[in-house]
């Protein structure tokens, strides 16, 4: 089912969101929901904050960019309790966008190396390295998790200019080609 993305202002994502345990309700089917909601929305990743929920959850599927970095080819994870435990390696600035905040894209500077703990779907414990553009997505989707976005990283005069952009994305005053839900404000 492809749910609507929580936009810019809402409270939920600006939260820490807490780990989960193998009983949380219908989890499998959050996860499907969470990638046909990212495929709708043409991404390459999604985390639960940005569908209204409040839990350590996020899928990337980086495979259209396989062209320009071979390694992702069939790169499709879920990624249930991540924890980023090292960040090493060359800082690099790249422009990056965001379904929540729709029609805005901003230079971010990241480490290109993380090592990552997760557990996969089938609660499987996994601790990997990333490198390149995966290293990229996934900080940018763990940063969800922590009530990070992706215009937190801009300097103070830009995010003066971002500031009229980002209150039309909360009043709903963007047209996104996916359904988007408003803050409750």
């Amino acid at each position: 089912m492809i749910l609507p993305v929580t936009v810019f202002g809402d409270p939920v994502l600006r939260k820490v969101t807490p780990d989960i345990d193998k009983d949380y309700k219908d989890l499998h089917e959050l996860i499907e929901n969470m990638f046909e909601t990212m495929y709708n929305a043409e991404g390459v990743g999604l985390a639960a904050p940005q569908v209204g929920l409040s839990v350590r959850v996020f899928v990337v599927d980086a495979t259209p960019m396989a062209d320009e970095e071979p390694k992702l080819h069939d790169f499709k994870k879920a990624f249930i309790n991540p924890h980023i435990i090292e960040k090493d390696g060359e800082e690099i600035i790249m422009e990056e966008g965001c379904l929540s905040i729709p029609f805005i894209r901003e230079e971010v500077k990241r480490k290109n190396r993380i090592r990552m703990t997760y557990f996969d779907e089938n609660w499987v414990e996994h601790d990997e390295v990333f490198e390149g553009f995966a290293a990229r997505v996934l900080q940018h989707e763990y940063d969800h998790l922590d009530g990070i976005l992706f215009v937190d990283y801009a300097t103070p005069l830009k995010k003066r200019l971002l500031k009229s952009k980002l209150t039309a994305i909360t009043k709903g005053k963007v047209q996104p080609s996916y359904r988007i839900k408003l803050p409750k404000i």
